[in-house]
């Protein structure tokens, strides 16, 4: 039962933000019970395991994985992994995706999370209850489904609860005026997975994230002709061949042509959407009141705690960061505030907090979907959750290394994996391209160290 001694906490996901929050309860026996770790799939890994059909499982759930073949990381290991648990060191800089889920079960096997987790259960519910003497007069029940006795539910109660269900697998197709128009093959980069199936053919590729320009630089190997449509500056780096620009779709007309913002036309035999994924957490009881608007979701103070429910932690939901490590401050910031080692402000004193944020970020042109992108704050926002939790933050050097890798990628796109880092021993960093030469750091990051 929740309440007595020792705080127990319920994970729901095992996949890189869940194994850590998983990790850094076992570490402290003193204060937290062994976690309970739910996970829907019979992997861990979440978004890194790897699964070639596309649609749903024989038993009809979703497949969550939107990983593709031939996908390698885009953020070096030196600053992709866990801090206090390193990639292998015979291993490039740039991995592929089964190297990354082998790190997280080695990442498992070391921290002996495996007995804590529950494969094949999904949760169903997520509800808050009113308890005399519970942290903060609050507990949690959490009902979950045995993936193989679908009508066998079970529900546990717990002190706290730390949401760490990922955000890279309901497709967000953005709404098109006509898209029904469009007679060719319709697909979202979640289903993707090699290339090979569009060689030769014309594509339409919408989105230039990082997904985006790794997938079009896949189909230009397949001498598919592709149209990489966005909504960014143009791209100035070279270009993959067949890969050409172009302004966002506006428009599906009669005769199924895609219409540009420009006026320009294509009737392509693709139209692929690199776009992005919706948040969603149907198991949240409404009451709790967290919302998803236009990709934010809220009201989070520090992008994780529902200032109402203060035992709710929604982990992981910033994007454009580096996860792992992103993860693994988090997970400290959480413990920090259930030990009592930073004492949460008011409900209302939380409120204010995020509303005067949000407005700065908007103050400074930021859309509302782009609210949680952090990208280059991600820094200050580890460091000021590592100082407001006391606890150790990451090396100086991370920010210096994952910032340069950025300029390298906006320089070379079809090369920069090809480099090489080496984290020396007095914290600093260097680095050597595929021939062996050491690089000149970039100016511009090397004035922030």
């Amino acid at each position: 039962m929740a309440g007595f001694g020792k705080l127990r906490v319920a994970v729901i996901g095992a996949g890189g933000a869940g194994l850590c929050a998983a990790r850094h309860l076992l570490s402290r026996p003193d204060t937290f019970a062994p976690p309970v770790v739910y996970e829907i799939t019979k992997n861990i890994g979440g978004t890194w395991v790897y699964e070639e059909r596309v649609g749903c499982y024989d038993n009809g759930l979703p497949i969550h994985s939107s990983m593709y073949r031939d996908l390698r990381t885009n953020i070096p290991k030196e600053v992709m992994s866990f801090p206090d648990f390193p990639f292998a060191k015979h291993l490039p800089s740039f991995v592929h995706h089964t190297e990354v889920r082998k790190y997280l079960e080695q990442y498992c096997d070391h921290f002996r999370l495996w007995d804590h987790i529950k494969f094949g259960n999904s949760v169903a519910s997520v509800t808050p209850v009113d308890v005399k003497g519970g942290w903060n007069g609050l507990a949690w029940n959490v009902t979950s489904n045995d993936g193989l006795d679908h009508s066998k539910s079970t529900t546990e109660r717990f002190d706290a609860v730390m949401v760490c269900n990922g955000h890279f697998y309901d497709s967000y197709i953005p709404a098109i005026p006509g898209l029904e128009k469009f007679k060719g093959t319709l697909m979202h980069s979640h289903d993707y997975r090699s290339a090979e199936p569009l060689a030769g053919k014309s594509v339409v590729l919408l989105g230039a994230g990082l997904s985006g320009l790794d997938i079009a630089m896949e189909l230009s190997s397949v001498n598919a002709k592709v149209i990489l449509s966005h909504g960014q500056r143009p791209l100035t780096c070279p270009l993959p061949p067949g890969v050409q620009q172009a302004p966002p779709v506006t428009s599906v007309l009669d005769d199924g042509s895609l219409e540009f913002k420009d006026g320009e036309r294509a009737k392509p035999e693709v139209f692929l959407f690199c776009t992005g994924y919706n948040f969603t957490f149907p198991f949240l009881d409404e009451k709790v009141g967290v919302k998803v608007q236009e990709h934010l979701v809220w009201p989070l103070y520090k992008f994780l705690i529902p200032p109402a429910y203060p035992s709710l932690f929604i982990v992981g939901i910033c994007r454009a960061i580096c996860p792992f490590p992103h993860f693994h401050i988090q997970s400290q910031f959480v413990l920090s505030v259930l030990d009592g080692s930073f004492p949460l402000p008011s409900r209302e004193d939380m409120e204010n907090d995020i509303e005067l944020d949000i407005a700065a970020r908007r103050a400074r042109g930021i859309a509302t979907r782009h609210i949680l992108k952090l990208d280059s704050e991600q820094w200050a926002y580890n460091d000021e959750l590592a100082r407001l939790g006391g606890f150790q933050p990451l090396p100086s050097y991370w920010s210096n290394l994952y910032e340069s890798n950025k300029v390298f990628r906006a320089r070379d796109m079809l090369n920069y994996k090809t480099y090489n880092y080496t984290v020396l021993e007095n914290m600093d960093w260097k680095v050597h391209n595929l021939h062996g030469q050491q690089l000149q750091k970039p100016l511009a990051v090397k004035k922030q160290m």
